[in-house]
């Protein structure tokens, strides 16, 4: 069975995360959505809200399970036995990173690829980020962000219901 490591902060989910994910769940027979904890970025959504974020959009049956981890994504991997590791690229600007990131995991374990994944064009120019600014003013990201993701930036920002 192929597993594959999709990992991230998810703070908050995207339409444009659950696209890559979407993707990677028709290559893989496994796909955890692996969620960091990265206090260190100073999440807006605490680790157990950015779980069920997700979760709530995974569709039962599906050959998807979502998880947190905390330290090294490559022991995390090692750990649930993953061949790879799946990346969103949205952008040129994006992979000078990925590619930085992509390379030391390769030196960290040799055996374990990453793959990189686009989503479909209304998203590439989507991120985490970029939504909670358009959100905390209240601007339309209905399209962006699935509905509970939605509702829940609007509570944290105290708007509407």
């Amino acid at each position: 069975m192929r597993t594959a490591i999709y990992p991230g902060t998810f703070d908050p989910v995207t339409n444009g995360h659950l696209d890559v994910l979407f993707r990677a769940s028709h290559i893989f027979d496994n796909i955890i959505i692996a969620v960091a904890e990265s206090e260190e970025k100073h999440p807006l959504f605490a680790l157990a809200e950015r779980l069920q974020l997700i979760q709530e959009n995974i569709a039962q049956g599906q050959n998807v399970q979502v998880a947190s981890f905390r330290g090294l994504l490559i022991d995390y991997a090692k750990k649930m036995g993953a061949s790879a590791i799946v990346r969103g690229l949205r952008a040129v600007s994006d992979f000078e990173f990925e590619f930085q990131m992509t390379q030391m995991n390769r030196h960290l374990d040799d055996d374990l690829e990453t793959i990189f994944l686009m989503p479909k064009q209304d998203y590439f120019f989507t991120s985490s980020s970029l939504i909670k600014q358009v959100a905390r003013f209240q601007g339309k990201i209905d399209s962006l962000v699935p509905a509970n993701v939605e509702r829940a930036l609007d509570r944290k920002f105290g708007h509407k219901g």
